[in-house]
């Protein structure tokens, strides 16, 4: 298990990507696997700072990569507003791009593109965590 703290700024979006890249790798990970991850990570976390901080600055995000039996688990908590994905509607994938709404992508990318995708919420954090296995 390997931890680091991010702050919840747009900047932090590439440190947070090299360190959940190096941990893929040791995980064994393919190069499109972890592609896919570092994307849902990046919405994920771009996610928290917009909606769960409101804005940047306000608050941290702790990343935590667990390496599991073939693949990897990244765990991204932080102390903002809770995230409730049953309330996010299905996107509409037929209409074209220019007429689709500019957010409410982002969860289904992630559910897209990992293996599993858990959100846990307390009275003190939300934890998001999703696994990817190596193919």
């Amino acid at each position: 298990m390997s931890s680091r703290t991010f702050p919840g700024r747009y900047e932090s979006l590439a440190k947070v990507a090299e360190f959940v890249r190096i941990e893929a790798r040791v995980a064994g990970l393919t190069f499109k696997d972890i592609f896919e991850l570092e994307t849902a990570v990046d919405e994920a976390v771009s996610n928290i700072i917009e909606h769960a901080y409101g804005g940047e600055g306000i608050g941290e995000i702790v990343c935590t990569c667990n390496q599991i039996e073939n693949g990897i688990q990244v765990i991204l908590e932080d102390y903002g507003q809770p995230f409730d994905p049953s309330c996010v509607p299905l996107p509409d994938l037929n209409v074209e791009l220019k007429n689709r709404k500019n957010n409410g992508l982002g969860y289904f990318l992630m559910c897209q593109l990992m293996d599993d995708v858990r959100f846990e919420f307390t009275a003190k954090s939300n934890r998001l965590t999703l696994t990817k296995h190596s193919k």
